[in-house]
């Protein structure tokens, strides 16, 4: 794989414009959620997840065509595709929608939070330029501890219980963890971070249409409400196309373990957006769930750290002096 000159031993380490294309993918990630609150009252939970998915692929093999990209021909690259659309949309969604139905949503929000500690153990052991480092597992923990205060200790409480749904959302956050590794692959094969997101997701409608057709077809026999159809609409366009070519392009930018951090911060923005939109409460829980992720974000990227340290040795000099 191709090394930049951001890269080192240890990982990739991000610029200021990769951790704006991190906080802009959260934002429209946590937007996900408002999205789905309002189109679940109507529809069932996988017509969502194939609408989502297929509007995204429409809108996006549009955009490939207007602004002159190419679709790719290689069958090489559709089963790259279709994997990655298998790791990153199938496993996952299916997993997290059977784990919710038995633990509450909190503990999931906790649970699939470990995401970029699945995605840094895969990295770390199959890609040279992104090993392990103390700041990313630091960093991630104290991600994991703000996740944890954001959604509430008590949802812990439920770890006692429903051994085989929690297992399920873990192998979520794991299937996405191989799914961002496997995503570098792109960049070696000179895929554009667009038609990358174009063809997941091309992908992920064509696994997900039996899926659908099977689970929820026969539960729908009116048509939605204009402000459902909007959010659908809403979620395809602003919380999958255009988020999809921002993770697509932070992948091949910063690298997987970075690009997974988004995980941590989705929770932030979802209470945000409830606080904003729909009128909830903001808790002290919040906001210190915010501080620890906050931290834990300047832990990952390290440079903070390393310029107090870098001024403590002077400063020093200058109290002796």
């Amino acid at each position: 794989m191709k090394s930049t000159s951001s890269q080192t031993a240890i990982g990739l380490v991000m610029a200021p414009r990769q951790w704006g294309m991190l906080i802009l993918l959260a934002f429209l990630w946590g937007g996900a959620f408002f999205f789905v609150k309002v189109s679940i009252a109507e529809l069932p939970t996988m017509m969502i997840v194939f609408c989502r998915v297929g509007l995204a692929a429409l809108v996006l093999v549009a955009f490939v065509l207007m602004t002159g990209r190419t679709i790719p021909k290689s069958p090489n690259i559709w089963l790259a595709f279709f994997i990655m659309g298998f790791l990153n949309n199938v496993v996952p969604f299916s997993l997290i929608v059977w784990g919710q139905k038995s633990i509450t949503s909190g503990l999931a929000s906790i649970l699939n939070g470990t995401t970029p500690i699945f995605t840094m153990l895969v990295a770390g052991l199959l890609l040279a330029d992104e090993r392990l480092s103390l700041n990313k597992v630091m960093g991630v923990v104290l991600g994991l501890l703000g996740i944890v205060a954001i959604s509430g200790v008590d949802a812990l409480s439920g770890l006692s219980n429903s051994l085989w749904a929690q297992l399920a959302i873990l192998g979520a956050a794991l299937s996405y963890g191989f799914a961002a590794v496997h995503a570098r692959r792109f960049r070696a094969m000179g895929v554009d971070p667009v038609v990358g997101a174009m063809g997941q997701v091309c992908a992920s409608s064509l696994l997900l249409l039996p899926i659908m057709i099977w689970d929820d077809w026969a539960g729908v026999s009116t048509l939605p409400s204009f402000w459902v159809i909007l959010s659908v609409v809403l979620l395809a366009v602003l919380s999958t196309a255009w988020a999809y070519i921002l993770y697509f392009r932070l992948l091949d930018e910063a690298g997987a373990t970075n690009a997974s951090l988004v995980t941590l911060l989705i929770p932030v923005f979802a209470i945000l957006l409830g606080v904003l939109i729909l009128g909830e409460s903001m808790k002290l829980s919040h906001i210190l769930g915010m501080i620890l992720i906050g931290f834990g974000l300047l832990v990952v990227d390290g440079r903070a750290l390393n310029y107090l340290r870098s001024k403590k040795p002077s400063e020093t000099a200058s109290l002796r002096g």
